[in-house]
């Protein structure tokens, strides 16, 4: 299920941020007011741009 940390959101995306050992360092979190707001698309980018952080 999901656990909102905003009473809002109704959607939320996480992607781990991992360092060059392989190690989780942190999260992108990313919450949405709308139901089902994120694609499998939007997942793709997100893991993208997260390797450049």
């Amino acid at each position: 299920g999901h656990v909102a940390c905003d009473s809002r959101s109704n959607s939320e995306i996480v992607v781990p941020l991992i360092d060059k050992e392989n190690q989780v360092w942190g999260v992108l979190d990313v919450d949405s007011r709308k139901f089902d707001a994120f694609s499998e698309s939007d997942k793709e980018w997100l893991e993208k741009i997260v390797k450049l952080i």
